[in-house]
């Protein structure tokens, strides 16, 4: 069985301090508390890089250019102990947007340096893979969680 589509958005930029991504707090719903990728649900009719460019406004208050929205791969989240939290996540990289980046009522945004993550804040999974896609490179990634639905019980690279 497919786990759910969605779509995680990572922007880019050059700080002070060498490249940046921004992030969000989780406010509500799943993973509150966490520090996660931008990013939800693809919806109906909706192809993956056009749920990242929405949920990326909805969430931060910034318009994507659809034409600098870059794929960055995919991790398949599989959670044997809760089937229905499984995802098939697509990931984007971009360099360009208009607007100022606002906390909204589900995300709590902030700037990280790429090389000091707040991976003690993440989902355990995210060190395995996040800092590959944030190098540039694109690849496919299998994460399937413990009977904790907290730590990462297999971890592969597909591709």
């Amino acid at each position: 069985m497919m786990g759910a589509p969605v779509a995680l958005c990572f922007l880019l930029r050059d700080g002070a301090a060498g490249r940046e991504v921004l992030l969000g707090r989780k406010k509500r719903g799943f993973g509150r508390g966490k520090v996660v990728g931008l990013g939800g649900h693809v919806e109906p009719g909706e192809t993956s890089a056009e749920a990242a460019v929405r949920e990326l406004h909805e969430e931060a208050c910034v318009v994507l250019d659809p034409a600098a929205v870059r794929p960055a791969g995919t991790v398949d989240f599989r959670f044997p102990a809760r089937p229905e939290w499984d995802m098939e996540c697509a990931m984007f990289t971009c360099t360009a947007w208009s607007g100022e980046v606002c906390e909204t009522e589900e995300i709590a945004p902030a700037w990280y340096r790429v090389d000091a993550l707040p991976l003690e804040d993440m989902w355990q999974d995210a060190d395995h893979w996040l800092p590959i896609v944030l190098s540039g490179t694109v690849a496919h990634f299998l994460v399937e969680m413990a009977e904790d639905n907290e730590t990462v019980a297999r971890f592969a690279v597909l591709g």
